[in-house]
């Protein structure tokens, strides 16, 4: 196991390129299920979650090559259960349901794992299952799936706390392969939600709306093979954002989409730093002042969750009383107890943080809980005086692409040690 050993007090500058999605990467990985052909997926990134996907995937049956940020995928012969060894590993696994289910109409998966950030079920996505005419089953903490037929239906996947990105995903790669019409109304509509379905539009389904709340698909008989190219990373893009906000002297992120962004540029604007965005760019510069902050999480387009804990280092040392709530997963602040180890000033009231600003944070021996509260503290060693030393950072692997190496590039001083 790893732990990282932040230097606080460089100044980072320079121009950091951004790996292809995590969150597109693994239900478009799931997808090539649909299809007995083969199927070729670029810019996908190198972390230990895309192992695990990969892994499942040769578990199942999947002939699967890697070279260079390309996977190759052929699913000829597929199993329908899933070992329990690698699924309980990533909550992510759970995708490999739709694609299973649409294909072999039947499909047994281990309850997920992952992050520990509350309470985050899969009885949406069980739900559309249901009511495309799948009989549903959960038994010794496996989740089995068997539909003699899919037939298309009216499904809402809304939620307690708003629309399910990988339940949408689950149910639409069931549906395209479903006899009828679909309709998917309180879609997810993140940008990673486009992804997959203009890849399986690549392969052959009918889908038309991802992107809103409404979502229409056209059951077809079968799919076939297809290129594709991952979207890039919005949340490691919002992350290097929050970074060079931190302690930048002006940094250029390349191959971003930056309309993917605008609910972090904004904000970050706000703040007083100064955003130019331009064709697959965005650059961050510090300016004259910096302003304390409202934020609202919710799902896309809002505010995302997944930069809450980013945000809270940024404005733990802002002037000022911030104020932050998460509407999508109101437990996620798991990450305030170590910043406050660090000399954060943060007092949590339910789902809501109250941040008053302090001048500096000081190094000192954190634990990470999650994959982006692990972000969030090597991000606050990065302002913090003397060394912050951030253990678990088997989380951050899971969603961030050499992470210390990039930020090592831009100026940072950040080892990796094995203990």
């Amino acid at each position: 196991m790893d732990k990282i050993l932040v230097h606080g007090g460089r100044r980072l500058a320079g121009t950091v390129r951004i790996s292809g999605s995590k969150n597109s990467a693994l239900p478009i990985l799931a997808a090539a299920l649909l299809t007995k052909e083969t199927c070729v997926i670029s810019r996908v990134p190198d972390l230990s979650d895309i192992h695990y996907m990969l892994t499942i995937l040769s578990e199942l049956g999947c002939e699967v090559e890697r070279a260079s940020g390309v996977v190759t995928i052929k699913a000829e012969n597929v199993d329908t259960e899933a070992p329990y060894d690698i699924v309980r590993k990533m909550r992510a696994s759970v995708c490999i349901l739709g694609p299973l289910l649409g294909r072999e109409k039947e499909a047994t998966v281990s309850l997920p794992g992952g992050c520990i950030i509350g309470d985050r079920p899969i009885d949406l996505h069980l739900r559309g299952f249901e009511a495309l005419g799948a009989a549903v089953r959960v038994q010794a903490g496996n989740v089995k799936v068997l539909a003699p037929e899919l037939r298309g239906s009216i499904i809402n996947l809304r939620g307690k706390f708003g629309s399910t990105v990988l339940g949408t995903d689950n149910v639409m790669m069931a549906a395209v392969l479903a006899d009828g019409t679909t309709v998917i109304d309180g879609a997810a509509e993140e940008p990673e939600v486009v992804d997959l379905a203009n890849f399986l539009i690549a392969m052959g389904a009918k889908i038309e709306g991802a992107g809103t709340r409404r979502i229409i698909i056209e059951g077809v008989k079968e799919l076939h093979g297809a290129e594709h190219e991952v979207i890039p990373d919005r949340i490691e893009a919002g992350t290097f954002l929050v970074a060079a906000a931190i302690c930048g002297d002006g940094v250029t992120l390349i191959r971003v989409e930056p309309k993917h962004l605008l609910a972090v540029t904004e904000p970050l604007a706000q703040a007083g730093f100064d955003i130019e965005s331009g064709r697959e760019k965005i650059t961050i510069r510090p300016g004259a002042t910096r302003r304390a902050l409202k934020l609202d999480a919710h799902p896309y387009p809002g505010f995302p969750t997944d930069m809450q804990a980013q945000m809270c280092a940024l404005l733990a040392t802002t002037d000022g009383i911030s104020v932050v709530t998460d509407n999508v997963f109101p437990q996620r602040f798991m990450h305030v107890a170590e910043l406050k180890r660090m000399g954060a000033n943060i007092e949590l009231q339910g789902p809501t943080a109250i941040i008053h600003g302090v001048e500096k944070l000081g190094g000192a021996p954190v634990m990470a809980s999650d994959l982006r509260a692990s972000a969030a503290l090597v991000l606050a060693g990065l302002h913090a005086d003397g060394i912050t030393e951030v253990n678990r950072v088997y989380h951050i692997d899971r969603g961030y692409e050499s992470i210390d190496e990039k930020l090592n590039a831009l100026g940072a001083e950040i080892e990796r040690v094995k203990v």
